[in-house]
């Protein structure tokens, strides 16, 4: 088995994961351990599949707050694959309709994993604020 370069990370991410969990907050787990937090909800009547383009507005960052992307700060929302996207993408945006918006929780396991992407490190919990704009 490799040797993880960062356990201390790993564990500091995975123990944020389980805070969120036990904590006050209301959380909804959906599936595979990502949880949302529901701002507002939209009024579409469907959610996106498999091989569905979806256009987004969101911004990502780590535990730490550190934003490493926004749709947001760019001023337009961003078209995307759905297949194409991390997992954890996948089960949020499966599950939403447009005008929902959320702040959704991605454990390492269903984001980049155990593999750093640019300034993303290797077992990276994941907390995007998300809205979806469009079903294409």
């Amino acid at each position: 088995m490799a040797k993880i370069k960062n356990p201390e990370y790993k564990q500091k991410n995975e123990a944020f994961m389980q805070a969120l969990r036990d904590g006050e907050e209301e959380l909804l787990e959906i599936s595979q351990g990502v949880l949302v937090k529901i701002l507002k909800s939209g009024d579409g009547d469907r959610c996106p599949r498999a091989g569905n383009v979806v256009t987004v507005n969101y911004k990502g960052s780590l535990i730490n707050g550190k934003v490493f992307d926004s749709s947001y700060e760019r001023g337009y929302p961003e078209a995307f694959r759905l297949s194409d996207l991390i997992t954890g993408w996948q089960i949020a945006l499966t599950q939403m309709h447009i005008g929902d918006h959320w702040i959704v929780y991605i454990p390492w396991e269903v984001g980049y994993g155990t593999r750093a992407n640019g300034n993303i490190p290797a077992y990276s919990t994941l907390v995007f604020e998300m809205e979806l704009v469009a079903i294409m």
